[in-house]
């Protein structure tokens, strides 16, 4: 279904991919520079940037008092410093591979994780190539659970009452998933902006678009 889009500010970096909410503010990492940011909520306003060493990532979650990055094209999931942007520790992506509309093409390559999100000492991974959603032990990234998204190409991923929230950024659309066998419970039709990173603050998802820069807010 169709819902109001509220265009709220502009990111620093030219390249936005994940988004994740905090009291103190929108944090979001940037693919083309690796700069993690935080911005105002009220304003957008730079409260804080570090540079980290995450290979053009797609997410970003906070969790265990760490910054978890999805570095997409090295394929790996990144625990790193939430104030000097050093990397802490550093694992395999999985349901890494090559994504399906660039399979067979010359010099196609593997790539990583896209959406992350923290939930009580668990962590959720979406992962493109794979077309799934991972939960995993983000102290050894031990599969606990997955299952397919509903889309070839799903992006961010935000949990709000006990639901799992997955934009798929090539069908334009946010769906509510069921946590526990990934089955659909309401879609939200997003014709533009793009969806790529999303969280979700105080009532509403946010979500960015990497080419236009522009943070959107969706009241829930």
């Amino acid at each position: 279904m169709p819902r109001t889009i509220e265009k709220m500010f502009l990111t620093p970096g030219p390249h936005p991919n994940g988004l994740q909410a905090a009291l103190d503010g929108l944090w979001s990492i940037d693919q083309q520079n690796g700069m993690v940011y935080r911005q105002s909520w009220k304003d957008g306003s730079v409260l804080f940037s570090v540079q980290t060493e995450a290979d053009r990532a797609s997410g970003i979650t906070l969790g265990g008092g760490a910054v978890w990055l999805a570095s997409t094209y090295n394929c790996k999931i990144l625990k790193v410093h939430p104030r000097t942007g050093k990397t802490l520790a550093t694992y395999e992506t999985p349901g890494a591979g090559v994504v399906a509309w660039r399979r067979g093409e010359p010099g196609a390559i593997s790539t990583g994780a896209h959406g992350l999100e923290w939930v009580r000492g668990r962590m959720w991974i979406a992962t493109p190539p794979a077309q799934t959603v991972y939960q995993v032990d983000p102290s050894t990234m031990r599969v606990l659970r997955s299952f397919p998204t509903p889309g070839a190409r799903p992006h961010g991923l935000a949990w709000v009452d006990g639901y799992l929230w997955c934009a798929d950024t090539s069908m334009k659309a946010i769906h509510r998933l069921n946590p526990r066998n990934g089955k659909v419970v309401e879609a939200i039709e997003v014709p533009a902006p793009e969806v790529h990173g999303m969280t979700y603050y105080q009532g509403a998802l946010w979500f960015c678009d990497d080419k236009t820069r522009e943070v959107c807010r969706i009241a829930l």
